[in-house]
């Protein structure tokens, strides 16, 4: 096995510690620290990583969580499966192959 290196995004735990347990609660105070942003975006920022983050936001969830950004970011190592090689449990084409019909007529005995 493989290991390789991952981001967590540690902002639902953190919010959680801080009492936030609704998204929404992080609009009010993102708009006191003058970054707008949409109720929707701030669902999809606490429910998922995101791929990108403006260095404002950044810096008002950290000062609204009283936290550093190391601890929003988390690296970690993850196992990763190897995926087996294309011929090496597989079956034969033979057992793929249909089984052949025979057609009889009605009263044939074969």
């Amino acid at each position: 096995m493989s290991t390789r290196t991952v981001l967590r995004w540690n902002l639902r735990r953190l919010m959680a510690e801080n009492g936030m347990f609704a998204t929404t609660d992080l609009v009010a105070p993102l708009h006191e620290r003058g970054v707008e942003i949409s109720r929707q975006m701030v669902h999809r920022i606490a429910t998922k990583p995101p791929q990108r983050i403006n260095l404002d936001l950044l810096a008002a969830l950290c000062d609204i969580l009283a936290c550093t950004p190391n601890d929003l970011f988390e690296l970690a190592q993850e196992q990763i499966r190897e995926a087996p090689a294309v011929n090496d449990s597989g079956s034969g084409i033979g057992d793929l192959r249909p089984i052949r019909a025979r057609i009889r007529r009605p009263g044939d005995n074969e």
